[in-house]
């Protein structure tokens, strides 16, 4: 319970200097906002796109599995689009960015903390929060979201030219199934999942490298706890997310 109350508190702290300090004059300098946006989103596309794209022709194929014995093949375009959109898009960015950006952070903190380097700033009188936690947790909150946009874009064209190339579906009827099947509340649910799936890896690999006690060996546990932690958020908040979206929508 110790623990759950540092996380609490850190993340507390952490929302109102990405967030709210503005209105007090204090928003983080932007310049460390985009490097951190640069560093957390954009070195993280190459790594999403090449998994959404084959897992959207994954989902494809085990669709078409079922479908082609009753005839609807054609139904794969509204599975595919409607589950990546809905699920897996928000869901896959989030694993892949908590395996890749948040573990990056947490090895950065964790560093830092183990060399004194946090120690140090507040010996200036410069909040660690202000200076090294807000700029990173806003960078995660702007890029996930944009990640999954391109996340379900990717997805949804290797589901395409399965059943374009494979099933032999006209590419306009499968882009016109696509596009009736979507609703905007598919879009809505899974931007508000990225957006709380980035507060959960950005606060969990803040707190993680604040809490490494040790030398180099306690910054690789705090990674790896991290990861692991911020994984299994990840899929609890999806699932009580899935299940509040079913009956409100």
């Amino acid at each position: 319970m110790t623990k759950l109350g540092d996380y609490l508190t850190l993340s507390s702290r952490s929302l109102y200097w990405a967030l709210f300090s503005s209105l007090r004059g204090q928003f983080p300098k932007m310049s460390e906002v985009f490097a951190q946006m640069v560093e957390i989103g954009v070195g993280a596309i190459p790594i999403v796109t090449m998994v959404c794209f084959f897992i959207g022709l994954v989902l494809g194929i085990q669709s078409a599995y079922q479908l082609v014995q009753i005839g609807a093949g054609t139904f794969v375009a509204d599975i595919v689009g409607v589950s990546i959109v809905r699920e897996i898009g928000p869901l896959l960015s989030a694993i892949v960015m908590a395996g890749r950006s948040g573990a990056a952070v947490t090895a950065q903190l964790g560093t830092m903390k183990v060399s004194e380097e946090i120690e140090a700033l507040q010996v200036m009188g410069i909040n660690p929060i202000r200076y090294l936690v807000a700029p990173r947790l806003l960078g995660m909150m702007i890029m996930l979201p944009c990640i999954t946009v391109l996340c379900e874009v990717v997805g949804m064209f290797g589901g395409f030219l399965f059943g374009h190339l494979s099933l032999h579906i006209p590419a306009d009827l499968y882009i016109e199934k696509t596009i009736h099947a979507l609703a905007m509340k598919d879009f809505i649910t899974g931007m508000i999942k990225s957006e709380v799936f980035a507060l959960l890896v950005g606060t969990i690999a803040c707190y993680c490298g604040f809490a490494v006690q040790g030398g180099a060996d306690g910054v690789g546990k705090a990674t790896t706890q991290a990861v692991v932690a911020s994984i299994v958020s990840i899929i609890v908040a999806d699932c009580i997310l899935t299940g509040i979206f079913y009956y409100v929508f």
